[in-house]
């Protein structure tokens, strides 16, 4: 028998699998009966079919990428057995349901991986399932479409199964769209700063329609431009040509009147294709209550057009009959108080349907315009105040009794400001889920050095992530905007010169920086001004020009991009892309003006900027702005920011961070000039770049916790969504219920940690306390050995050299180490208590601990300042400072000391003498505590002032620790974090007034 063609065996296994209805079976048989009939003598063995995977057929390797990463992310289907998705494990339970052999299951793991990548954190109350697959796989009409789409935008398999599971996770929490019972859910998505929220609300649109939601209100934004651009999204990958053409003929243009896209938009033949109206196709229409350019207005054509006919008339519209003969109707609306009284005016016109009618509205950028922001004290008795754009929205959910509520913000900490006793506001009661971090994306992870290891002295472009992309605003012989300017036409050039060399340009079509210094529209003109006038003497198409950007590329450019992108094209000198920098200026400067001020707030202004990414073919521009470029806005191509602004608030300084985002083909060239000595207040200043890797711990740090917590234990969450503001207010000690005569209910009374660090860091500001702490650890010091321990960590990978470092040791009883931890004083009074409480029970009452490994790190020679601590040995003094505008400090444990004290352990029950130095004893209950004696400071000479004849001043000392409890210290229950409700007869109010507890 002759080999059978590829073509064909392709087309028998992709009817095998659809066959198979998204379930892993006996391949042979359904490969079988799939061959029948067209191709009975097709060769249907093992081994032809691994010999085209490992000779790389890409089409048959593209169908079983796409069914495999299907079964490794499926939710947990009966085939499972509640086998984890992403794991080895789910892979083999699926081979064995296919019946396939060795050598084939090792040619399909090698053709696609078992992705490692997370799933999202879901923290939900109780919900009644209904969106089961079976039911998602009865009508995905629209979800198919765009699936469709986004792999022909070449999204991975692994990113488009990722993204199913993300919007199925939103969609079984909404409420069942043909239940008989009206209710509404209230979520909140939080994603990462510009990392890809509207494909999430895309994927969760599709299925919401799919499902049987009729009416989708996406709130898109302040501006016309960011409501354009989310239309025109949802436009070009959703709804689809044809649900935009409505019958018109193409190639009729009086039948185009007043169709958007066809004719004046380069992307139209990108937008998607049904094939014919999907009502023709056996679905339902799209039909749209707005458009690119027209924002929702009083409709035209009456209100007949937010009515809905009913297949059945004597059946409610959520009726099935009815629901999935009817149209959607979809709008993307601005936040802007006219236009959503205009859309409230005319709901109301519509009598009796409304509370038949299932509606999703999606809110984007949740934070911004949509939170009541009146201050609660001004509320009369009884009567709560609203913001306009609040007041309109809980005006749209009064009305709409089966709407769902989905909010998308980047900043996970926002909307916990929300009222969650205020019923008719946006709290995220039903549940927030936290997306995970995606391929590709460059974030705090990719812009800072957060966990490693390595020594300053040690580090380079190939190991540390600060050496390759950050550059201080300053230098010593002065302001570097000039060097700034000259990276934008270097990386701008370097783009020119890939895509001429290979590399997809699509990518490179906008080209951008960013130079932010104030919110001022005063400073904006000063600056841009300025960098104007820099930009005609820069002289780039002068030898001296030539010059300057010859020593950026050899000193700067040419080493990282060989440290970092060695698999794509490089010039091998200057000269070979001196060219590509001449042609970079002249796109940068065209029309005489390099520079776009963006610092408007109307529609008006931004018009008139010509700053639409999406329809203007190249934007390569610098942008001088404000707060304006925050939100929502994308900054296209931005490769080169000049950031000096500083700020108090969190989320200010994190909407900021432009920077983060996708930069495919180009992450080598990204670049951040950042202040890090700033003016801050008087006599003050700020390190921009400490302050805004600050506040990406506490955002991690908070994300973990959400992680930890949603693990479900005996069928329970640990944590529901109201229970989220006590925790936050971990992070945030200013958090409080909106309503001044309200508590939060749920109360955070103790926080499990076995085997992970607990690191408090609200120590306090007062100098008499601070002594009372220091005096109250004393008694332990006296434990610490004068002979050090030395430690080592394993090498990283890309250093051959093992890394040590010296300790002072100790053994303390767990039982001395409660009694002082019991004392200490904390500058926000019960910040430690819900640790305390879970350490006070590992004397047996929960888990048993018998001591504690005590370490006092040395730091190197040339960095050491020791002192006695009222008596005691000398310790290494260690120089920490608290975050700007907040009382808590950064970081105690250095990530060297942690990662040793985490692999003592993790490999306690394991851990020999020889594994460990001399004086250091630790057993399976034994926990670490790293001590530290703090000096706030920021230079060398701050530690020195605070000792005198060897002794450390105690009232300038934090006593500072971070302690490891050993793993086996977990309750049976397995639980990590446990709530109580301060008011148990109102066990499920999120909110209490304050007197009745």
């Amino acid at each position: 028998m002759s080999d059978t063609p590829a073509s064909v065996l392709l087309e028998i296994h992709t009817h095998a699998l659809a066959g198979m209805l998204n379930v892993p079976r006996h391949f042979a048989r359904w490969a079988a009966v799939a061959a029948d009939e067209d191709y009975p003598d097709a060769d249907l063995s093992e081994e032809l079919f691994y010999r085209y995977l490992v000779n790389g057929d890409e089409a048959l390797r593209a169908l079983w990428s796409r069914h495999l990463t299907a079964w490794d992310f499926g939710e947990d289907a009966q085939w499972t057995s509640g086998i984890p998705a992403r794991s080895d494990a789910r892979r083999v339970a699926a081979y064995e349901r296919l019946r396939f052999g060795s050598d084939l299951r090792k040619a399909l793991d090698d053709a696609v991986p078992v992705a490692s990548i997370s799933g999202p954190t879901v923290i939900t109350r109780d919900f009644t399932p209904w969106y089961t697959p079976k039911r998602a796989a009865a009508r995905a009409f629209y979800w198919t479409s765009y699936e469709r789409k986004l792999r022909a935008k070449g999204w991975p398999d692994t990113a488009i199964a990722s993204l199913d599971e993300a919007s199925r996770a939103v969609v079984e929490r909404l409420s069942d769209p043909e239940q008989s019972a009206a209710r509404q859910a209230k979520g909140l998505v939080v994603g990462y700063v510009q990392s890809g929220k509207t494909a999430n609300f895309t994927g969760v649109t599709a299925k919401a329609i799919d499902a049987g939601y009729r009416l989708v209100i996406v709130l898109g934004g302040t501006l016309n431009l960011l409501r354009a651009q989310t239309q025109r999204r949802l436009d070009m990958e959703l709804i689809g040509q044809e649900n935009i053409l409505r019958g018109a003929d193409v190639s009729d243009l009086d039948s185009l009147v007043g169709v958007d896209y066809v004719g004046d938009d380069e992307d139209w033949d990108d937008f998607v294709k049904h094939g014919a109206r999907p009502s023709a196709l056996g679905a339902f229409d799209i039909e749209r209550l707005t458009t690119r350019d027209k924002d929702y207005k009083s409709l035209a054509q009456g209100i007949r057009a937010l009515q809905f006919e009913k297949h059945e008339p004597t059946r409610p519209l959520h009726d099935p009959a009815n629901l999935h003969h009817a149209a959607a109707r979809v709008l993307v609306v601005k936040k802007n108080k006219s236009v959503l009284t205009k859309l409230v005016k005319d709901l109301k016109q519509i009598h009796g349907l409304l509370g038949e009618l299932p509606a999703l509205i999606i809110d984007d950028e949740s934070d911004q315009a949509s939170v009541n922001t009146l201050d609660p004290k001004k509320w009369e008795q009884n009567s709560t105040e609203r913001t306009a754009i609040n007041g309109l929205l809980s005006q749209l959910l009064r009305l709409l009794p089966r709407a769902q509520y989905v909010g998308y913000t980047a900043t996970p900490f926002a909307n916990v400001f929300i009222d969650p006793g205020d019923h008719e506001d946006i709290f995220p009661s039903d549940f927030l889920i936290s997306l995970p971090r995606p391929s590709g994306y460059m974030g705090a992870q990719d812009f800072h050095d957060l966990d490693l290891a390595i020594p300053q002295g040690e580090r380079s472009y190939t190991n540390s992530q600060e050496r390759a992309h950050i550059r201080d605003v300053q230098e010593s012989t002065g302001d570097r905007l000039q060097e700034a300017m000259d990276a934008f036409v270097l990386s701008g050039a370097l783009k020119l010169y890939r895509a001429d060399h290979g590399v997809d340009a699509g990518p490179f079509r906008h080209h951008t920086m960013l130079a932010h210094q104030s919110v001022r529209k005063d400073d904006h003109a000063d600056l841009a001004l300025l960098i104007n006038s820099m930009w005609h003497q820069a002289a780039y198409s002068s030898s001296v020009g030539h010059q300057r950007l010859a020593g950026l590329w050899t000193s700067d450019f040419s080493p990282v991009s060989e440290a970092r992108a060695s698999d794509l094209p490089a010039p091998a000198s200057y000269d070979e892309l001196r060219p590509y920098v001449n042609a970079a200026r002249q796109r940068i400067g065209s029309g005489g003006q390099p520079v776009i001020v963006v610092n408007g707030d109307s529609d008006r202004y931004f018009d008139q900027l010509d700053l639409d990414f999406d329809r203007t073919p190249h934007v390569w521009k610098i942008l001088v702005g404000g707060t304006k470029l925050s939100r929502g806005f994308t900054v296209e191509g931005l490769t080169v920011t000049y950031y000096r602004r500083t700020t108090q608030q969190a989320d200010t300084l994190m909407q900021m961070g432009r920077w983060f985002g996708f930069r495919p083909g180009y992450r080598d060239l990204v670049r951040l000039y950042i202040g890090r000595e700033e003016p801050f207040g008087r006599n003050r200043y700020a390190d921009l770049y400490e302050a805004y890797e600050a506040i990406c711990r506490d955002e991690e740090t908070f994300r973990e916790q959400l992680t930890q917590y949603a693990v479900v234990v005996d069928g329970q969450p640990q944590i529901t969504p109201m229970q989220v503001p006590p925790l936050v207010a971990q992070h945030l000690p200013w958090i409080r219920p909106s309503a001044r005569n309200k508590m939060f209910n749920a109360e955070l009374v103790e926080i499990r940690s076995p085997g992970r660090p607990i690191e408090p860091a609200s120590y306090p500001l007062s100098s008499t306390a601070l002594k009372r702490n220091t005096e109250r650890w004393r008694p332990l010091l006296d434990s610490l050995s004068a002979t050090p321990a030395s430690f080592s960590n394993p090498p990283d990978h890309s250093s051959s050299l093992t890394r040590t470092f010296e300790a002072l040791t100790g053994t303390v009883s767990h039982s001395d180490l409660v009694s002082v931890l019991a004392q200490l004083e904390w500058e926000r009074a019960g910040h430690f208590d819900p640790h305390l409480t879970y350490l006070s029970q590992l004397d047996g009452t929960l888990a048993k601990v018998d001591d504690w490994l005590l370490l006092s790190p040395r730091l190197a020679n040339a960095t050491r300042a020791e002192a006695r601590v009222l008596g005691s040995l000398p310790l290494s003094l260690v120089r920490r400072s608290r975050q700007d505008g907040k009382v808590s400090f950064g970081r105690i444990a250095s990530v060297e000391h942690r990662t040793a004290a985490q692999r003592l352990i993790d490999g306690a029950p394991t851990l020999t003498d020889a594994h460990l130095g001399e004086n250091v004893k630790i057993g399976p209950a034994t926990g670490v505590a790293l001590l530290y004696p703090v000096v706030e400071g920021r230079s060398h000479s701050d530690v020195q002032a605070v000792v005198r004849n060897g002794s450390a001043d105690p009232s300038k000392i934090v006593m500072a620790f971070t302690l490891i409890p050993p793993a086996s210290a977990v309750s049976a229950d397995r639980r990590l974090v446990r709530f109580r409700a301060r008011d148990s007869r109102h066990r499920n109010e999120a909110t209490i007034p304050i007197n009745s507890h």
